[in-house]
């Protein structure tokens, strides 16, 4: 295979590119406004994106999670098995944290997946990140997904999770649901990408 090299010297000048990039299609937005969730429906993308931009609890200390459903959003009880691993640091400079997190992962599960855990409620507080899900219309194959996300804690640190796994189905995926584990989303937008 031949190697292809870009001859500008400047993004802005590029007008073609040698290979296929797929297009990455705002398909929905959602923002809440004290929500107990923010669903939303899927259809033949490849792979989907979502956005989470200062996604604010109304309960202090809440966990940010997900599921999905096969049935049209009548039930959220996909089941997954994924793995976790978080950093963190505080303000006062006394905490600091890598490592894996067995106690929030799943094995074989329906539950609701963690995307992020602990996030303060005060007004400064939030989540943010972002999740991606592989071609969920599939008959043939499990589900993949991956998550970072990173949040002002009740603690006053910042920590990022990554979060990644498979809802094992070869059922199509119709719809996804984004909770906090306590109370509403107070605050905050999602937005939702299609790639093909």
């Amino acid at each position: 295979m031949a190697l292809t090299k870009l001859n500008n010297k400047a993004v802005a000048n590029v007008t073609t590119l040698p290979v296929a990039l797929g297009d990455m299609v705002l398909v929905s937005s959602a923002t809440a406004s004290s929500s107990a969730s923010i669903e939303f429906s899927l259809g033949n993308y490849k792979e989907y994106k979502f956005f989470f931009v200062n996604i604010h609890p109304q309960t202090d200390a809440t966990d940010f999670n997900f599921n999905c459903s096969i049935d049209s959003g009548s039930t959220y009880a996909v089941t997954k098995t994924t793995t976790l691993f978080r950093t963190g640091h505080d303000e006062a400079d006394t905490f600091t944290q890598f490592g894996y997190n067995a106690n929030e992962d799943l094995a074989q599960s329906t539950a609701y997946q963690h995307i992020m855990y602990g996030t303060g409620n005060v007004s400064d507080e939030c989540t943010s990140g972002f999740f991606q899900l592989f071609n969920p219309s599939s008959t043939t194959y499990v589900k993949h997904f991956m998550s970072v996300a990173n949040h002002t804690s009740a603690q006053n640190s910042t920590n990022q999770m990554f979060v990644a796994g498979y809802m094992n189905t070869t059922s199509a995926l119709t719809n996804i649901r984004f909770q906090m584990s306590s109370g509403n989303i107070d605050a905050g937008t999602i937005l939702m990408y299609g790639i093909n």
